[in-house]
């Protein structure tokens, strides 16, 4: 029964993953100016890497549902931006404050695609839907 379904089930997972990444980009937005986390440090942008499913021997024979699996999220090592501003608490002995390393134009053209591929996932199991809908009035 898992093949008959494999492709809604491989929707699925996209749309789970594309909703992670849409989470991770907006907690990425909400501190694009926290230049002070629980560590002391700026916020460091997240990113949320994918993996395809179903890669092991048993998983090729068809035990396992394929689609794509969240491998983790991790930071982005590239470093924050230094922005003058001698009166903001957080300026170093010279007056510069370290930024999140969060570009907004960055996060908001990714949100596009995130929301778009969930779309496509979302109308790639509408698809499936109605084609297995249509194999079960053939077969009345």
């Amino acid at each position: 029964m898992s093949g008959l379904f494999g492709a809604i089930g491989i929707s699925a997972s996209g749309m789970t993953a594309e909703r992670l990444r849409m989470d991770v980009t907006s907690e990425n937005l909400a501190n694009a100016d926290s230049t002070r986390g629980a560590d002391g440090q700026p916020y460091r942008r997240q990113e949320v890497v994918l993996q395809q499913g179903g890669q092991s021997f048993s998983d090729a024979l068809g035990q396992a549902q394929a689609g794509v699996e969240v491998a983790g999220i991790v930071s982005d090592p590239s470093p924050g931006r230094k922005v003058y501003d001698p009166g903001h608490p957080d300026a170093d002995a010279q007056g510069y404050v370290t930024m999140p390393n969060v570009d907004t134009v960055t996060e908001m053209t990714d949100l596009i695609t995130e929301s778009r591929s969930y779309e496509a996932n979302t109308q790639a199991m509408q698809t499936a839907k109605q084609l297995y809908l249509k194999t079960l009035d053939l077969l009345r």
